[in-house]
């Protein structure tokens, strides 16, 4: 990039990545029952933010020169939809499907080579919403950068505004949530065809989502061709909105267009905290007296959606160190006894439980 160019894009990164703080902060949160680690968190959002975003990009200029060249052999086309036609036909096919193989490329990745620390569908929901922040985090930079070029007025509050609307849980993070909960509900489940369907249909929400957002443009063109209105083409970039101008609308307009969606992803969130909570109930009964204090369990039977689960008596990390390992062999055991084996001989079970005594005669 030229130097003014280059100087804009790094102060649009800078305040992208300040502005990403709050949806890592809520994912985090969302993860508290089993978290794996800050490395894994930042390996995920780089994924998303350099790996996705290289992937992408040859893929859909190739498409768009493709389009365009269609389009220029093609003048009725242009003649309905504007000059801006190849951008309109080809946004809403290349980019869905190329963006969200792309970041999911990445879930899979970090399941496949993490497998024994991934469980459930709020696993996948997490990593594949935290992929998928790190994509809108360079993205957001980015088209900053591409408004600066065309206009000569940076619109950080237009396209930081509107791109962390939703507190930056909506768009891409939204996108490969979707994904990432139909990969995680494939690896807690025993049904064959659910394992199966549920990634396919994951992805396929992915790019729905993905591809209505990139439509709507489209569709308001041939809506005014319809009504015999002229084409007008992309609106040119102007001067700059204010972020929560920008914020605030992006939020209505994704409340509205992305409403099943986000219904969808709610649900997920719901159920797999039930089946969370289940789970440990369930698998830790029997570790009463061993892994688990009759009173540890008494505040696990009590556990409830919002809450997160401490031991009275200790310091605040060697409780939520001790929390984590009992919620991983809980998780870990319902795992093997899905797979027809037994829990008590396995390695990585017992590994959990050695922890568990680790951690308590460090206290003591």
């Amino acid at each position: 990039m030229p130097p003014d160019i280059a100087i804009v894009f790094l102060k649009a990164l800078t305040l992208s990545s300040l502005l990403a703080v709050v949806p890592l902060a809520l994912l985090w949160y969302l993860d508290r029952r089993e978290r794996e680690g800050a490395w894994l968190f930042a390996a995920a959002f780089l994924w998303g933010g350099c790996i996705a975003t290289a992937l992408a990009l040859p893929f859909n200029t190739a498409f768009f020169q493709l389009i365009d060249a269609w389009v220029a052999r093609h003048p009725a086309i242009t003649a309905v939809l504007g000059p801006d036609a190849a951008t309109l036909l080809a946004a809403p096919i290349s980019a869905p499907i190329v963006e969200e193989v792309a970041k999911a490329l990445g879930v899979v990745l970090i399941f496949w080579l993490l497998r024994a620390e991934f469980d459930n569908m709020r696993d996948g929901l997490v990593y594949g919403a935290v992929v998928g922040l790190g994509f809108n985090w360079v993205e957001a930079a980015l088209y900053v950068a591409q408004g600066y070029v065309q206009s000569g007025v940076p619109p950080y509050g237009q396209e930081l505004g509107g791109r962390y609307a939703l507190l930056g849980l909506g768009g891409h993070t939204l996108f490969t949530a979707l994904f990432g909960a139909g990969l995680g509900l494939a690896l807690q489940t025993k049904r064959t065809w659910l394992r199966v369907l549920a990634p396919i249909v994951g992805i396929t929400l992915a790019i729905a989502a993905h591809m209505l957002n990139n439509a709507l443009p489209l569709l308001a063109a041939l809506a005014g061709a319809a009504a015999g209105e002229p084409p007008s083409g992309l609106e040119p970039p102007g001067a700059d909105v204010g972020f929560l101008g920008a914020f605030l609308g992006g939020t209505l307009f994704q409340l509205v267009v992305f409403l099943p969606f986000l219904l969808v992803a709610g649900f997920a969130l719901w159920r797999s905290g039930l089946w969370e909570r289940r789970v440990i109930r369930e698998e830790l009964a029997d570790e009463v007296g061993h892994a688990v204090t009759p009173g540890e369990y008494q505040d696990i039977a009590r556990d409830r959606i919002f809450r997160t689960r401490r031991i009275s008596g200790m310091q605040r990390r060697t409780s939520s160190a001790l929390v984590n390992a009992q919620h991983e062999l809980a998780f870990r055991k319902r795992r093997v006894r899905n797979e027809g084996k037994d829990p008590a001989r396995d390695r990585l079970a017992n590994h959990w439980r050695g922890e568990i005594l680790r951690l308590r005669q460090l206290l003591s």
